[in-house]
């Protein structure tokens, strides 16, 4: 496997992947019916396409002349993780809060 050139943050930080992944995730589209939503150069499509494909959001197949784009888990993995860790991280410490306000009320 590649290793990935970008994280997952720089992929979703820019608002027309974040589109290009909401029109995804109803479909696979081609590249140019993807585009079609957009008022960017093809080229520049193209482009955000190859990042998301880099940072494995999604895949590419060939059908005849076509190239489609869909969706694929392995990029939003890497966002889950990184939730899940700061979820139970803030989880203990409001935990251990509220034992603390816990303790101090019973004195």
């Amino acid at each position: 496997m590649k290793a990935r050139t970008i994280d997952a943050f720089q992929v979703i930080a820019d608002p027309s992947r974040r589109q290009m992944m909401h029109l995804l995730s109803k479909d696979s589209m081609t590249i140019n019916s993807l585009a079609e939503n957009f008022d960017m150069s093809r080229p520049a499509v193209s482009k955000h396409i190859k990042i998301m494909y880099n940072a494995g959001f999604i895949s590419i197949k060939d059908i005849g002349r076509e190239r489609y784009c869909t969706l694929k888990q392995d990029g939003f993995n890497e966002l889950q993780d990184f939730i899940n860790y700061f979820d139970k991280f803030w989880t203990n410490k409001l935990n251990k809060l509220q034992s603390i306000l816990n303790n101090k009320s019973k004195k």
